[in-house]
C-alpha cells in the first residue's frame, strides 16, 4: 500500500504504473475522490461534535447553577444529534470505501524496470553455464523418473486429479536432500529457519498483496482460510502489527512449506511431467530491511545471488531475467526471475523469483521499526525462492541423465543421498 500523500503528489506516476502493470487506472481517481469525501465528512462530523460538546458543557454549567437549559440549547442539541445521526453512517461508509480502494493501488515500478506488456518485454541480464551437449537425444524428466520408479502420475491423477503426482523412493529422497541442502545454506548465512503454516487468513493475504489481484490463483477453504501459494505470505506477515528496532534489522527468515496454486489460465500448458503442478514444496527467503531503497536493492542482488550460488553448486546452466512491468505483480517494485536449462525441452524454465517491495507490504501489515533517531518507519520487504520442488528436481534429472537412463546425483548432494547414481528399475 502507498501512502495517500504519495498518491496525491504522484498521481500521474501511479496512473502510469497501473497501465504498465495492465491494471485499470480509474482506481487512482476513485481513491482520491473518496478521500476528499471522507475528509469533508470527517470535518463536518468533528465540527458538529465540537458544537455538541459546547452545548452540553453550557447545559451542565446551567444545571450546576440551578438553572434549566434554554429552549434554544435543547433544540440546537437535538438538531446536531439528528445531523450526526445522518452524517456518521456516511462517514463510516466513506472510510470503508477509502480503505478498500487504497488496497487496490499498485506499487510503482523502479526506474530501471523495463516497460512491457507481457513476458516478451523481459530482459536477459546474464546467462551462466553452457547447456550440456548430449551424445544421445535427452529424455524428459518424467520418463526418466518413471523408469527409475521415482514418480507416479497415473495413480496420482486418479486420486488427486489433474496435475497431481506421487514422488517415490529416490524421488522423495532427492527432493528432500535438495530442500535440506538449501535450508542449511541459508542457516549458515544467519537466516532464521521456519516451518511455515500453509493455511493463512484473509487479512494476511490482503496484507502481503496477494489480494485483491490474485484471488483466482488460490484455494479457499470452507473456513474462509487460504492455502498459501508460497511461505512468503506467512514469513512476510510474521511481525504483523509489531514495532521492531533498527539494530535488529535486517531480519532474515528462511521458510519451508508445501505450496498450493490453482494454475488458473494454464489449461493446455505443461500437461506432461511435473513442471506445472497444484502442490509443491519450497524453501523461501524473506528479509526485512531499513527504509532505504539503496540498501534494499543491495539485498535484492544478494538474495538473487544466493539462488545463483545454489544453481552453481548443482552445476546447472541458468539465466537471470529482469522482469518487465507487465509481467510482475501489482505490489512488486522490481523482480528478477531465474530460469534453469531443461535439455529435453531445449529451453530455460523459471525456477526462482526474487522481488522487493519497499514499504508496500509493511504498510498493509503495519510492520514498523524505531529508527536510531527515535522516529518510527515501515520496514522494507523482499523475498526470493531458494529452492522449489519438483520443478528444480526435474531440472536436475534432465541435466544429469545418462544414455542408459540412469541419473547422476549432483556432487554436492551425493553425501546426503548416500549414493552417486540412480538407476532404472528393471521392467
Amino acid at each position: 500500500m502507498l501512502s495517500i500523500q504519495y498518491i496525491r503528489e504522484n498521481k500521474a506516476e501511479i496512473i502510469a504504473a497501473c497501465k504498465q502493470k495492465n491494471l485499470d487506472p480509474k482506481v487512482v481517481a476513485e481513491v482520491l475522490s473518496v478521500n476528499t469525501l471522507r475528509k469533508q465528512l470527517q470535518n463536518e462530523t468533528d465540527t458538529l461534535r465540537q458544537q455538541s460538546n459546547m452545548i452540553a458543557e453550557a447545559i451542565k454549567q446551567a444545571v450546576g447553577s440551578g438553572q434549566k437549559p434554554t429552549t434554544k440549547q435543547t433544540e440546537a442539541g437535538k438538531k446536531i444529534k439528528d445531523q450526526l445521526k445522518e452524517l456518521e453512517p456516511k462517514l463510516k461508509e466513506a472510510e470503508a470505501s477509502f480503505a478498500e480502494k487504497m488496497l487496490e493501488i499498485p506499487n510503482v515500478p523502479a526506474a530501471d524496470v523495463p516497460v512491457g506488456a507481457d513476458e516478451s518485454g523481459n530482459k536477459v541480464v546474464k546467462t551462466i553455464g553452457k547447456p550440456k551437449q548430449f551424445a544421445f537425444t535427452p529424455k524428459p524428466h518424467h520418463e526418466l523418473m518413471e523408469q527409475a520408479d521415482m514418480l507416479d502420475t497415473r495413480r496420482a491423477v486418479r486420486i488427486g486429479g489433474f496435475r497431481s503426482y506421487f514422488l517415490k523412493n529416490d524421488g522423495v529422497l532427492l527432493e528432500q536432500t535438495l530442500l535440506q541442502y538449501a535450508l542449511r545454506k541459508l542457516e549458515n548465512l544467519g537466516f532464521t529457519l521456519l516451518s511455515a503454516p500453509v493455511l493463512v487468513n484473509e487479512e494476511t493475504m490482503w496484507g502481503t498483496g496477494y489480494l485483491p489481484w490474485g484471488q483466482e490463483d488460490h484455494y479457499l477453504t470452507q473456513d474462509k482460510q487460504f492455502l498459501a501459494g508460497t511461505s512468503e505470505v506467512a514469513l512476510t506477515a510474521f511481525h504483523t502489527g509489531e514495532l521492531l528496532r533498527e539494530k535488529d534489522l535486517p531480519i532474515k527468515m528462511a521458510g519451508i512449506s508445501p505450496c498450493f496454486r490453482r494454475e488458473v489460465g494454464a489449461h493446455g500448458k505443461d500437461t506432461q511431467g511435473i513442471i506445472r503442478v497444484h502442490q509443491f514444496n519450497k524453501v523461501e527467503q524473506v528479509v526485512y530491511t531499513v527504509a532505504d531503497e539503496n540498501k534494499t536493492r543491495e539485498w535484492h542482488e544478494q538474495m538473487t545471488h544466493l539462488s545463483e550460488e545454489l544453481l552453481a553448486d548443482l552445476e546447472l546452466p541458468y539465466q537471470v531475467l529482469l522482469m518487465c512491468t507487465g509481467d510482475m505483480g501489482a505490489g512488486q517494485r522490481k523482480k528478477y526471475d531465474i530460469e534453469t536449462w531443461f535439455p529435453a525441452q531445449k529451453k530455460y524454465r523459471e525456477t526462482h523469483s526474487a522481488s522487493y517491495f519497499n514499504d508496500f507490504q509493511a504498510r498493509r501489515l503495519d510492520i514498523k521499526y524505531q529508527a536510531s533517531d527515535g522516529t518510527k518507519k515501515f520496514v522494507y520487504t523482499l523475498n526470493n525462492t531458494m529452492a522449489a520442488s519438483p520443478r528444480l528436481l526435474a531440472a536436475i534429472v534432465e541435466n544429469y541423465q545418462q544414455k542408459d537412463g540412469s541419473i547422476v546425483i549432483p556432487k554436492v548432494l551425493q553425501a546426503m543421498m548416500g549414493k552417486k547414481l540412480i538407476t532404472p528399475v528393471a521392467q
